[in-house]
Order: C-alpha cells, then sequence, then structure tokens
C-alpha cells in the first residue's frame, strides 16, 4: 500500500498568451481551460478524415490503399481513441461550444464519433440519461453489480450483453422511465448509424470495415471494459455510495492523455466538475475518501487493473492503493476489501 503525496494530474494553468488557433477558438468555446480539446479536435479532424476519404477512392494502388488502412487503424484506434472518446465525455457532461453557436457542438457526436464507432447520440443518452442517473444500481443496465467482477467469463457475459443489446436495454430504460425526448434521440441515432454503414458496406466493404466497423467493435469492448473496471470494488453493504462503488486513479499517463478520467469516484460525486479541477477536489476531500475506505490506486489506469483483476493479483492490487490517514491497517485488510467488493452482489427483489 502507498501513502498519499504529490499529485501530478493536469491542472489548469493560464497562459498569458495564446497562439492564433487557441485565439481563435477561444471566440467560440464556453471554458478557456478546453482549448486541448479544440487542438485535438482539429487534429483529428485533419488526420482522419482524409484518410478515411482516401479509403474510399476507386482505382488507388493497393500499396496506397493499404498504407492508408493501417496508418488509419493505428491513429483511430491506438492514437486518438482515448482521448476523443474522453473528450466526447467530458463535453457530454459541460457544453464545448457557446450558446451562439450551438450548432458546432453536434460536429463531435455526429461528425468525428462515427469515424470512432459511436453511434451519434448513444453515448450521451446511455451515460447522461441513465448511468449517472441509476448509479451502478439494478436499473441502470450497464451495471456491474450482479457480476463475478474478478472473472473473465463473467466480463465476457457483460460485454455480450451490451454488444447484443445494450441499446435495447438503455430503449426500454427510457421508456419505461417516460423519457421520450432521450429515447427519440437514441433511436435516431442508433439506427442513423447503423443505416449508414449499411450503405456504405455495399458500395464499398473494405473500406468500411476499416474506417467504421473495426472502430466499432473495439469501442465498445474498451467502453465495457472500462465501465466494468471502474465499477469493479462495490461494497455490498452500501452499493449506492458513490465513495463505495466506483475507484480513482491518479498518478497516471493516461489522465495527462484522457483529461483526468481515473478520477471516476470524484466524477461520480460531482459529475459536472471540470476535468481539470479533480486532483484539487480530491485532494480537498480526502477525509471524505478516508471515512469511507474509498478505493484510490495510484501508478495503475484502468486497463492495467483489469488485467490483475481478470489474473486475481489481489496483492499487486493492494501494493498501488493509498491508504489515506491510516485507513487500512495493513495491506492484508485492502486485499479482503478488495476481495470483497469485487463479488457478485444478488439483485434485490422484484429488480431486473
Amino acid at each position: 500500500m502507498r501513502t498519499l503525496g504529490t499529485i501530478y494530474d493536469p491542472v489548469f494553468e493560464k497562459k498569458q498568451k495564446h497562439s492564433f488557433i487557441h485565439r481563435f477558438f477561444l471566440n467560440f468555446i464556453n471554458d478557456e481551460r478546453d482549448l486541448p480539446f479544440a487542438s485535438l479536435t482539429l487534429a483529428i479532424t485533419l488526420a482522419i478524415l482524409p484518410l478515411a476519404v482516401l479509403l474510399y477512392i476507386p482505382g488507388i494502388p493497393g500499396w496506397v490503399w493499404w498504407t492508408a488502412a493501417l496508418l488509419y487503424l493505428y491513429l483511430n484506434n491506438l492514437y486518438f481513441k482515448g482521448p476523443f472518446g474522453l473528450m466526447l465525455h467530458c463535453t457530454s457532461h459541460r457544453i464545448f461550444f457557446k450558446k451562439q453557436y450551438n450548432w458546432m457542438n453536434y460536429y463531435l457526436p455526429w461528425i468525428l464519433a462515427p469515424f470512432f464507432g459511436h453511434s451519434p447520440e448513444t453515448y450521451f443518452v446511455h451515460h447522461i440519461g441513465m448511468h449517472h442517473v441509476e448509479n451502478n444500481m439494478e436499473e441502470d443496465r450497464s451495471s456491474t453489480m450482479k457480476y463475478q467482477r474478478d472473472s473473465f467469463l463473467s466480463f465476457l457475459s457483460y460485454f455480450w450483453r451490451f454488444l447484443s443489446r445494450g441499446a435495447i436495454d438503455v430503449y426500454q430504460y427510457l421508456s419505461h422511465k417516460k423519457r421520450n425526448t432521450l429515447k427519440r434521440r437514441l433511436a435516431v441515432g442508433e439506427g442513423g448509424f447503423f443505416i449508414f454503414v449499411i450503405v456504405l458496406s455495399f458500395i464499398n466493404f473494405p473500406a468500411t470495415l476499416v474506417a467504421f466497423i473495426i472502430p466499432f467493435f473495439i469501442f465498445r469492448f474498451l467502453t465495457m471494459m472500462g465501465n466494468w473496471t471502474q465499477h469493479s470494488f462495490i461494497d455490498p453493504e452500501e452499493p449506492d455510495n458513490f465513495y463505495k462503488s466506483s475507484i480513482n486513479c491518479i498518478n497516471i499517463r493516461y489522465n495527462k492523455r484522457c483529461w483526468n478520467d481515473g478520477y471516476h469516484t470524484s466524477h461520480h460525486v460531482r459529475p459536472n466538475l471540470h476535468w481539470t479541477q479533480h486532483p484539487e477536489n480530491f485532494r480537498s476531500n480526502t477525509g471524505e475518501y478516508a471515512r469511507n475506505k474509498a478505493i484510490i490506486f495510484e501508478g495503475l489506469d484502468f486497463l492495467q487493473i483489469f488485467y490483475y483483476l481478470m489474473n486475481k493479483r489481489y496483492q499487486k492490487l493492494a501494493s498501488h492503493v493509498i491508504n489515506i490517514d491510516g485507513t487500512f491497517a495493513s495491506e492484508a485488510e485492502i486485499m479482503e476489501t478488495l476481495q470483497r467488493r469485487a463479488q457478485a452482489i444478488a439483485p434485490a427483489p422484484g429488480a431486473e
């Protein structure tokens, strides 16, 4: 186990002078702290879109097509996917562009997102309209509670459920809650995406496979793996307690690339907190984390935690848990807490 020291995750540092590009974008965006999103959006637009178009051009030499395809797969799924997905997450919680330029807010979910495997509106509706409302409890159709969370077979069952009927589950949830506006957004976005991909498949299947289908499956797998890991350690006595149903991951490279996404407990406690404020907010509330025996990892990101959890390497996991103010008596107690919180939790009577 570890003690809490200096936090190195990114915070906002106001610049005295901005580049021309940033000065231009400041006219349109709501928050100066989101200028990195403007840079990322521009980089993706200039890199991903031209490569995708190139894949569909008929008659180009095979070596040109394969070079473009491999470069596209690398940039899309290894370089940009995490930063883009978590930028979309942040801008789902806090509107990116100013009210008078509201039409620009459709650019990320409707233009860029499909290239990364996101069907337009589905992420927003699922995450804002259901996940944060239900907080991983039984009515959250992506809840991890009923699964054995250190079992890879259980994870595969969880992933298959989401892949095969995730949108249907969310649609049924919204119908039950009578949230008709969100339901329409989901239907239009999800349905439109699949129609779009099917039509493109008839035009040029190899290009569509590379540009849209492969990113779609990778995105949905990573999304569920992330949600699984973020909500792997749930106190069966208080599953609705934000501090006892999620984790924070601090001092990791992932937070620098993906906008402090490691602060997941902090995010559930304050969903609309700006991403640059999470390190300070966590530091200011360590007493609350300690009182709830919250799980705080240092030096491990979600992918690493998932790997160690699937291999039941609890000692390795416990060695990276921060022991705030002597919350845990020993590393053995941390291991016991992690194991207990990873157990499947039986649904309440009458719950789905």
